[in-house]
């Protein structure tokens, strides 16, 4: 099949379903059965068996079991931290600070804290937002304005700072190519990443300049609340901070420790596990400590969290599987080979970035979309010559920049309720900002590919 036009099949069937059916776990389910039936010689039977066994060795990798733990934990601490009071608390100590007295400083409060909460994305989006609504009411500042600025900077940290559950995904993406260096490549992402550090400086350029245009100028959202303030527990800040900075601190000392002195080398999947474990043991102490839940709270509370993972992490398993399988398959291969003979260099990023972008705008999904490009994505840099981390960056930045455009993203969406703004206009506020740095990316991928 490598040298087979057939080996696009399953990628080409879980994009359409994707969008057709705005699924992304039924459309890799489905490319995955596919790719193991081609390789049975299109036996349905041993198709959907070898399947089975696919998702089952998942599981045989010590790295995806901490990686697949990593982010069922990653829920757990979040919703511990929701229900235990230290997010309202947190966001009741920024304003018993009074740091916010002009427009200037109201806008850059969000940005801050956007870029500052990186573990993880719906937390960042809760905090910035809940944290910010009164004071941007308070200085006449819309709240399609917030909107825009916490989508802009929590979604877009994620991807440059990795010591979350987006980086031990695409760490996992990465595994199986006998890389020498996997952690150094995921580094290097960051900075051929474009599009999400674009996305970033616009937001601080916007919010310290107080400076917009297109829709956002007439935007004038006048919600008041989201829902999220019914919750009355409060805990101190250091409820909330302690655990993330303890989370940050174990990481770096683990893939220190782990690398020899040589963050690059170290394991990321090992350290990123017991990293959140430490953090939780740490949150559920000061939880006791300040008596703020039960025992039998504190354990509902953790089942809650890692529940609400579950269809997240069902993704993440079926993307291993079914990298695997199009491996196997020789997906990579066929349309490295195609590429090499079909395009120029200089347009294989920019190619990329646009096939992740719209297919993340369809699906509203970025991680499906990582799942079924980066493994096509790999090949093609190994076998064109150009940097893996590049072409990896254009496929991660694509699927931010769709995911940024797309009125169906689960972070569009969770923008809009953390906010208190109307979807519909803060899809259509945003949209210019993702087409400037969609714009920039293409333009600095084209010159950078022109080196080669």
């Amino acid at each position: 099949m490598q040298d087979s036009p057939l080996s696009l099949l399953p990628p080409l069937l879980a994009i359409v379903i994707a969008i057709w059916r705005k699924n992304a776990l039924f459309a890799l389910l489905c490319g995955l059965i596919l790719s193991f039936t081609m390789i049975a010689n299109w036996n349905p039977i041993i198709g959907v068996s070898d399947s089975a066994l696919g998702l089952a060795n998942v599981f045989s990798s010590l790295s995806n079991i901490y990686i697949v733990s990593f982010s069922l934990l990653i829920g757990a601490l979040v919703t511990l931290m929701n229900q235990s009071g230290a997010v309202n608390g947190f966001i009741q100590h920024l304003a018993q600070l009074n740091l916010v007295k002009s427009s200037r400083q109201a806008s850059m409060l969000p940005t801050i804290i956007g870029t500052s909460i990186f573990t993880d994305t719906n937390l960042s989006l809760f905090t910035a937002g809940m944290a910010s609504q009164k004071v941007f009411d308070q200085h006449k500042l819309s709240r399609a304005r917030l909107a825009y600025l916490i989508d802009s900077t929590c979604a877009p940290v994620s991807i440059l700072f990795l010591l979350n559950g987006w980086g031990a995904y695409v760490l996992g993406l990465l595994d199986g190519y006998q890389f020498d260096d996997p952690v150094g490549i995921l580094i290097g992402t960051v900075f051929f990443n474009v599009y999400a550090i674009v996305a970033v400086v616009l937001a601080y350029y916007t919010a310290y300049s107080g400076k917009v245009f297109g829709p956002m100028k007439h935007a004038d959202s006048t919600i008041e609340s989201n829902g999220q303030e019914e919750i009355s527990q409060i805990a101190p800040a250091k409820v909330m901070w302690l655990p993330l900075c303890a989370l940050l601190l174990f990481t770096f000392a683990l893939l220190y420790i782990t690398g020899e002195g040589d963050l690059r080398r170290g394991s990321g999947s090992f350290s990123v596990f017991w990293a959140i474990v430490s953090s939780l043991v740490i949150l559920i102490s000061l939880i006791a400590y300040y008596r703020l839940l039960s025992l039998k709270k504190t354990i509902s509370a953790l089942g809650q969290g890692i529940r609400y993972m579950v269809p997240a992490v069902s993704i993440l398993v079926l993307s291993f599987a079914f990298g695997d399988a199009i491996k196997e398959l020789g997906t990579g291969l066929y349309v490295s080979q195609l590429l090499n003979l079909e395009v120029p260099l200089f347009l294989i990023a920019p190619i990329l970035f646009i096939a992740a972008g719209i297919m993340a705008f369809a699906t509203g999904t970025s991680w499906g979309t990582f799942a079924i490009l980066v493994p096509i994505a790999v090949p093609i840099a190994l076998e064109s010559g150009l940097p893996v981390e590049f072409l990896v960056a254009a496929v991660l930045g694509g699927g931010i920049f769709g995911d940024h455009a797309s009125p169906i993203s689960d972070t569009t969406v969770v923008a809009s309720i953390a906010s208190g703004c109307d979807h519909f206009e803060h899809v259509k506020t945003q949209l210019p900002y993702a087409l400037v740095g969609a714009t920039v990316t293409l333009v600095a991928y084209l010159l950078y590919g022109l080196t080669f």
